[in-house]
């Protein structure tokens, strides 16, 4: 769904050598953000640009962080902005 070619314009990446790397973090990031919207990411077309730029940064992060890691005082699980970004389209079940 997300392109691998818009990723890599995201993070200035050139060269193919982590293009599969980059294509299961799209994957990964996709999945996270449809688990908690509530439904899947394939289901809604076309795909507004904040979701776009929500599975972008996710991605982008995971790629750029690889360990669960804690340094210092701050801890993040996505970047900030994301479930921001996710927001709208959630699906609230009572």
């Amino acid at each position: 769904m997300t392109d691998l070619a818009l990723l890599k314009s995201h993070m200035n990446l050139i060269g193919t050598d982590d293009d599969a790397l980059l294509t299961h973090k799209i994957a990964a990031a996709e999945q996270w953000i449809s688990d908690h919207i509530g439904k899947d990411l394939a289901s809604i077309d076309p795909m507004p640009a904040t979701l776009t730029e929500a599975v972008l940064q996710l991605a982008a992060a995971w790629y750029e962080q690889r360990e669960a890691v804690l340094i210092g005082i701050g801890a993040n699980e996505v970047p900030f902005g994301v479930r921001d970004l996710i927001r709208p389209y959630r699906e609230w079940v009572l």
